[in-house]
């Protein structure tokens, strides 16, 4: 194509920019457009918490560890990356609750703490005989009356009681989102227990259906877990991804400090004094950095109350004599009523076999949730000796680790609060008014998950491409 190239600034170099600066440079070159792209990230990698570290054979994660296989996004995007041999599935295996200092198995048949099968919910130790008569009264409950959105805590425990909801579905949802259940919002989180209420009544018997019937036991897909990695980790799909950039268009340890609109176009503004300019712009940094790069306008100063919780991972790699006794199973979340520090432990070896040399135990705990946050600020040492103390109180450790990984995220899980959709919907509305040529994307708005992510990239990079055409177009007859 002739003319000057539209120019377009991706900031913020997470999954979610990274992809989204990938897609519009894939369509670009399909397409022939002249479109100059270029991605801005403040810290000197890209990836934001997808890092992955590779040592003495063990593969470790130290933001997530992997993404739902049912979310095609990420699995499609790895086959663009060249990745599609390198992925592989978790191993399925037990999964445990810890309640009054125990480990209960994770009932056979429950989606997201929601049961859907009758006899493993009776005999589970879980609930007491009051609370499993509770929970039941969610088949003669009546629909929740139309709702614009309300906390996930409160529409679970209308339906199936407090007892459930402690026990089980909180333990669960809230460590998705390293927050509060009766402040998150079920519109923004979990939409679809809404809609399967409203269209089945019960909950337990929607689900149910939704399901679908079970594998046959020896059936091999009985045997599949529900989630996908790659074997050298997730940090090989930001690597993939990053090296099918062209050249020159990625500028690292660049952090935007404003964007000024001009007429038609943008002025970014950088730290170091550098200017560049922009026809558009895909924003997929944290919400809390909008207010202050778009000072002035007034358009995201929602975004300043929304809460964000710190949290930390931490590896721990052991020889496997180290651990006397040890426990059938992949791993076990924490009931957020029990005296534990620990939210969550995954037996990495079992669960991701790929990630561990034979002869080794590697596990994974996450410290730090919403109202219990200043374990994050501890030293290394503590946090390990709080963890290892923790840990013993369900299994016998005789060793030191051989080595540990301690990964703080400050102020890195954007709390979906009730009313976080129309937040997000009103602020997308505002920028489209007043900021034509302005994108929000990534796991402040729309989904924390790597496939969340992947898809507000797509969407974004469509975005832009519809915007620019129209724009084009107008040029043309004007």
């Amino acid at each position: 194509m002739q003319g000057e190239k539209q120019k377009v600034i991706v900031a913020g170099g997470g999954i979610t920019g990274l992809a989204a600066a990938y897609y519009l440079q894939k369509e670009a070159k399909v397409k022939g457009l002249a479109l100059d792209v270029k991605l801005i990230e403040a810290s000197h990698r890209l990836g934001g918490k997808i890092q992955t570290i590779i040592r003495d054979g063990f593969v470790i994660e130290k933001g997530p560890d992997s993404f739902l296989a049912r979310k095609q996004s990420a699995s499609r995007l790895a086959r663009e990356a060249g990745l599609e041999k390198e992925l592989v599935r978790n191993t399925s295996g037990k999964s445990y609750v810890l309640v009054r200092q125990r480990l209960y198995p994770m009932p056979g048949g429950s989606i997201m703490g929601i049961p859907t099968q009758i006899a493993p919910f009776i005999t589970t130790g879980l609930f007491s005989p009051a609370g499993k008569a509770r929970a039941a009264a969610d088949f003669v409950l009546p629909r929740s009356n139309p709702s614009t959105d309300q906390s996930l805590g409160a529409f679970f425990r209308r339906r199936l009681g407090d007892e459930v909801v402690d026990n089980l579905i909180e333990p669960l949802l809230s460590g998705i989102y390293a927050g509060d259940i009766d402040q998150l919002s079920l519109m923004a989180t979990f939409p679809q227990f809404y809609q399967v209420e409203q269209k089945y009544r019960s909950l337990i018997l929607g689900m149910k259906k939704a399901a679908g019937p079970r594998p046959k036991p020896g059936n091999s897909k009985s045997k599949e877990g529900m989630f996908l990695t790659f074997k050298s980790g997730l940090q090989s799909l930001v690597d993939a991804l990053e090296s099918k950039l062209e050249p020159g268009t990625v500028l690292k340890g660049h952090r935007i400090e404003s964007v000024i609109k001009n007429g038609e176009s943008y002025t970014v503004e950088m730290n170091g004094g550098e200017k560049l300019k922009a026809d558009c712009l895909v924003m997929s940094v944290p919400h809390h950095s909008l207010c202050s790069i778009f000072s002035g306008w007034g358009l995201f100063e929602q975004f300043k109350e929304m809460p964000s919780t710190s949290v930390a991972t931490v590896a721990l790699a052991f020889p496997e004599e180290a651990i006397e006794r040890d426990i059938d199973g992949t791993g076990f979340v924490v009931s957020r009523h029990s005296d534990y520090t620990i939210t969550a432990c995954t037996w990495t070896h079992k669960k991701w076999p790929h990630s561990t040399p034979k002869g080794k135990v590697l596990l994974r705990c996450y410290v730090g949730k919403d109202g219990d946050e200043a374990v994050v600020d501890l030293s290394d040492d503590q946090i390990v000796k709080v963890v290892l103390d923790d840990l013993n109180k369900t299994m016998n450790i005789t060793m030191n680790p051989d080595f540990s990984y301690v990964t703080r995220w400050k102020d890195s899980m954007p709390q979906y609060t009730v009313g976080h959709r129309e937040r997000v919907r009103l602020a997308k509305k505002q920028a489209q008014d007043k900021l034509p040529g302005i994108f929000l994307a990534g796991s402040s708005f729309d989904g924390l998950g790597v496939p969340d992510c992947i898809d507000q990239a797509e969407e974004a990079a469509t975005n832009i491409l519809e915007y620019l055409q129209s724009n084009k177009l107008k040029a043309v007859r004007v």
